[in-house]
C-alpha cells in the first residue's frame, strides 16, 4: 500500500514546486499523473514543465493525445490512475483511498494562502486517513520542507 503526502505551499508557488516533485518521482522510477480540475491550470503547468534548462527538462504531455500511454508524465482532468506509480493532485482534484493503495505515492499539493484550498485539503486528509491510508503532511518553513504530521493509517 502506498502513502499520501500533503504539501502545504506557503513560500513557493505550484509552478515551482510541481517540477521539483515530478523530478523526484521520476528519479524513483515512477510514471506520474498530474491530476487537476481546471484545464487552464493544467495548461499553465504544461507550459511551466516545458521551461527550464535542458538538464531539468521533464518529458510530458496533456491527456487526450495519441501517446498518453507512453508519456512519463501526463497532465489531465479526471484521468484514471491506472498505469501510474504516482498521482499528484493539484487544484483540489480528488484522490481515493483505493488509488492511494494501488500507487507508490500520492501527492496532494495545495495553496496555503487560499482558505478554501486548505479546508479542502483538511477534508481530504481526514477522509483518506479515516479510510486507513498512511499519510504525511509537509509544510514549507523558511525555504525547507518540514514534516508536520503523520498518520500510520492504522
Amino acid at each position: 500500500m502506498g502513502a499520501v503526502y500533503f504539501y502545504h505551499l506557503t513560500e513557493s508557488p505550484l509552478e515551482d514546486t510541481l517540477p521539483m516533485l515530478v523530478g523526484k518521482a521520476q528519479g524513483a522510477g515512477w510514471r506520474v499523473l498530474v491530476r487537476g480540475r481546471n484545464p487552464a491550470v493544467l495548461q499553465r503547468l504544461d507550459m511551466r514543465l516545458w521551461q527550464g534548462t535542458p538538464a531539468s527538462f521533464q518529458p510530458h504531455g496533456m491527456a487526450g493525445g495519441p501517446h498518453d500511454d507512453s508519456q512519463p508524465v501526463l497532465l489531465g482532468v479526471d484521468t484514471p490512475a491506472d498505469g501510474f506509480g504516482c498521482v499528484m493532485s493539484v487544484d483540489g482534484a480528488g484522490v481515493t483511498a483505493a488509488e492511494v493503495g494501488q500507487l507508490m505515492r500520492t501527492c496532494v499539493l495545495f495553496d496555503g494562502n487560499d482558505d478554501d484550498a486548505k479546508a479542502h485539503a483538511r477534508t481530504q486528509w481526514k477522509a483518506l486517513t479515516d479510510a486507513g491510508c498512511e499519510a504525511q503532511y509537509w509544510a514549507q518553513d523558511m525555504g525547507s520542507w518540514v514534516k508536520k504530521a503523520e498518520s500510520t493509517g492504522a
